[in-house]
């Protein structure tokens, strides 16, 4: 049927892909993926994460109350499973709140009942 650029015998023109396309330039990085987070609590060697420090969990926690994952915050596995602990326990003394200000002040979640 057709015969490819290099069977004719013509060469492809410069800045040509394969198919005569022209070629792309390619990215030099890996795109979004930025340098891995190093976990705070292996710097400090901290062998546990204590719930008495409420402005260092602070950190972990997002503007609804969530609890943040590992690939944002960049601790490790077992620091996180420690900081989950942490965190709850620091809720249940009300060191730290369960959701919001804006959320309870506003009630964008109304009391079901």
């Amino acid at each position: 049927m057709s015969e490819s650029i290099e069977e004719s015998g013509q060469s492809a023109p410069e800045g040509a892909g394969p198919r005569g396309a022209p070629e792309r330039p390619r990215r030099r990085g890996g795109g979004r993926f930025g340098r891995r987070r190093v976990c705070a609590f292996c710097v400090d060697k901290a062998e546990s994460v204590d719930f008495k420090e409420p402005g260092r969990l602070r950190r972990y926690i997002s503007d609804r109350g969530k609890i943040e994952p590992r690939r944002k915050t960049g601790t490790c596995a077992r620091h996180q499973r420690m900081l989950t602990i942490a965190l709850k326990r620091a809720r249940h003394l009300a060191l730290l709140p369960f959701t919001a200000e804006h959320i309870r002040v506003s009630g964008v979640f109304p009391s079901r009942g």
